[in-house]
């Protein structure tokens, strides 16, 4: 697609379901949200998981997402010579100030579908992360709302606890 020109890097698109669909803007707050949860990963996986932000994982022939963060097995090659696919997801994060409705309807179920282990939505409007967990057939089958005094963790390293409170929004 990139080299048809119809991925450019002015342009923000992913592949959804063999679809190109374009990506509502960024602002400052999604940005700060994003920021914030990137440093906390760092620090406390550390080497033990790669963080990546705003890349592309590829899902399947038809579909290639950008989610906000993803937090992958470490490679020494650090995906390098392959693409990451969902086996090698440990958690997939999606930060949603307008984009709420479709991240939690066309979003969720794709990652569902493929099998993602562990997933938040982070609703910066509604200060509360949804954490999608043991996916199934139909749904995830794991659903928890976490919200202001609360904390998250990845389930990959659950020693990694991260306030509600202070994620940007």
């Amino acid at each position: 697609m990139a080299a048809a020109g119809l991925l450019t890097e002015a342009g923000r698109v992913e592949l959804i379901d063999g679809e190109i669909v374009e990506m509502t803007p960024i602002g400052r707050r999604h940005m700060g949200a994003v920021d914030y949860l990137n440093r906390q990963l760092n620090r406390g996986c550390g080497d033990r998981a790669i963080v990546r932000v705003r890349g592309a994982i590829r899902l399947s022939r038809l579909s290639e997402p950008e989610p906000d963060l993803l937090l992958l097995e470490a490679r020494p090659d650090f995906y390098r010579n392959a693409d990451a696919g969902p086996e090698d997801v440990l958690l997939l994060l999606e930060v949603a100030a307008t984009s709420l409705d479709y991240d939690r309807g066309v979003k969720i179920e794709l990652y569902d579908r493929i099998a993602i282990p562990d997933v938040w939505l982070v609703d910066l409007r509604g200060e509360r992360v949804a954490v999608y967990r043991t996916p199934s057939p139909e749904t995830y089958r794991d659903v928890q709302c976490r919200v202001r005094g609360e904390h998250v963790a990845p389930a990959a390293s659950p020693e990694v606890t991260i306030p509600v409170d202070e994620i940007p929004g």
